[in-house]
């Protein structure tokens, strides 16, 4: 496997194993997408106990439609190696992908990410990433309640499952789990699946910067009057899709595996000069966001509008004050580090830089999309001009964090064996 499968294609093989497996594997529709595109889900098994998957939640993190299939594959067998595998005893209901709209206009990852050339550059003119209140798990916090997160709801209800796992790429850094509550029997398979396949395991991350963090890349959920939690928008994570199996006892695992690894974020040496860095970062990520901001400026006259384009709702939502709150986000992180130095490590630091390159990148990747389908007179100048900040962005993000690709089929691999273990750990704490 050495590229990502597209939605189509995940569909189609999930078609053909029907077919090989009819007596495991069942697949339904259970929603429609905002366009009409089908949510479809894949069953196999026929066991009391279910296990979610949920693939594609982020249209610009594609490996889930990977995983999804590999996982699928392993199950389907129904080899009884372990409680997880034996069909009469757990079913697996694998989302295909949450996010159907926002695939077709990330639709080009696959292409740009085939072969061993592509570059952040690559990644970046082709991702799409809605705003929050048009992300399916996080559209609820938002007051949303899109038919994705609907469709996703509903099935939580029907099946109750013991457990739910999210798959998520992130563009850079290494890999970790966010769980909505402690699995202790975790940690060990996780860091070893890592090693095995040399994916960093990160230590300490911006999603969640003040989760709890029993063990290396684990993190789990605060209780809901903790206060901490992060500016933009975690106080309220109680209401998205993640925490709805807790209802019924259920936990949820978020499974993040690297596209591009960095060996800083499994640094866990105290930083020289954690707070000179983080001061850096929040002005690199203002005054980057910013400039984009002022392209688009000048191209919003001919630009599509926001109500009839998503990447232009995006961009706005970026322009109205995203880099402000990630940049002010860190201030009490700034003020520990003067206070305690050793506080922050390498690692931290690491993800930090991370958030700081990738925002003003995912801004100006759709930008440029929209320069170059503009027909202004005005829009080849503007489209130059960015295009010159954003080759030069990804070029510094690469060398910077010393970024290497990760292959597909290993972090199809180490997130396939993540989720075996989460489900076979949490199996373990109902008997």
């Amino acid at each position: 496997m050495d590229r990502y499968p597209t939605v189509a294609e995940v569909t189609h093989a999930a078609r053909r194993l029907v077919t090989r497996f009819p007596g495991a594997c069942r697949l339904r529709r259970i929603g429609t997408s905002r366009a009409g595109r089908p949510i479809l889900m894949l069953s196999v098994g026929h066991g009391p106990r279910h296990a979610l998957v949920v693939s594609r939640p982020h249209p610009d993190e594609p490996v889930g439609g990977a995983t999804a299939l590999a996982l699928a594959e392993r199950v389907a067998h129904g080899d009884r190696l372990s409680a997880t595998t034996d069909l009469s005893l757990v079913t697996w209901d694998i989302i295909l992908c949450l996010d159907p709209d926002g695939a077709a206009l990330s639709e080009g990852i696959e292409a740009a990410t085939a072969g061993p050339d592509h570059t952040l550059d690559d990644y970046y003119r082709t991702a799409y990433r809605p705003v929050a209140a048009e992300q399916p798990e996080w559209a609820p916090i938002e007051g949303r309640q899109l038919p994705e997160s609907r469709a996703l709801l509903d099935v939580i209800e029907e099946l109750r499952p013991f457990v739910q796992c999210s798959l998520h790429n992130v563009e850079a850094g290494g890999s970790w789990v966010q769980l909505t509550r402690a699995l202790p029997g975790l940690a060990t398979p996780f860091r070893r699946s890592a090693e095995e396949v040399d994916i960093p395991v990160q230590h300490g991350t911006y999603d969640a910067l003040y989760w709890e963090n029993p063990s290396p890349g684990i993190h789990v959920l605060p209780p809901p009057d903790s206060t901490a939690r992060l500016a933009s928008g975690s106080e309220n994570i109680g209401l998205s899709t993640w925490c709805a199996p807790s209802r019924y006892g259920g936990v949820t695992a978020i499974v993040e595996v690297p596209m591009w690894a960095t060996d800083t974020a499994d640094d866990v040496s105290p930083h020289p000069d954690p707070a000179r860095v983080l001061s850096d970062l929040a002005g690199l990520v203002r005054d980057d966001g910013h400039r984009v901001t002022a392209l688009l400026d000048r191209a919003r006259d001919f630009l599509p509008p926001a109500e009839d384009s998503p990447p232009r709702r995006v961009l706005e939502w970026m322009a109205g004050g995203l880099y402000d709150l990630v940049a002010d986000s860190w201030q009490p992180l700034a003020r520990q580090a003067a206070e305690a130095p050793g506080h922050l490590t390498t690692a931290h630091v690491s993800a930090l830089d991370i958030v700081a390159r990738r925002q003003p990148l995912r801004a100006a990747g759709l930008l440029l999309r929209l320069l170059d389908a503009a027909r202004d007179t005005a829009a080849p100048a503007l489209y130059r001009d960015l295009n010159a900040l954003f080759t030069t962005w990804c070029t510094d993000f690469e060398k910077a964090l010393r970024l290497r690709w990760v292959p597909v089929a290993d972090q199809v691999t180490h997130q396939t064996r993540t989720i075996m273990a989460t489900t076979e750990t949490a199996l373990k704490t109902l008997t």
